[in-house]
């Protein structure tokens, strides 16, 4: 599973993760590779930029800004510093 919200935000855009990478100069399997591993903060604003959203936004929903540890349970606060 991604630990970024790529897939899914892809979907709200209309977009398929081809075109994505298509359209921010990278392989699908690069895009894939990134969603999956330890990407740069580069590489995460190009796929930030090309979804039209914020870097925060890739890792939890707006407005909330939260997501739920898989391992606790608890709550986290993403922020963009």
């Amino acid at each position: 599973m991604s630990k970024f919200r790529i897939l899914e935000l892809c979907k709200q855009k209309g977009i398929t993760q081809k075109d994505l990478a298509e359209n921010i100069g990278m392989t699908p399997v690069g895009l894939a590779k990134a969603a999956n591993g330890n990407p740069t903060f580069e590489t995460l604003e190009r796929i930030a930029a090309g979804l039209d959203v914020s870097v925060p936004e890739l890792f939890a929903p707006q407005p909330t800004n939260t997501i739920t540890c898989p391992y606790c349970g608890k709550s986290i606060t993403i922020k963009a510093e």
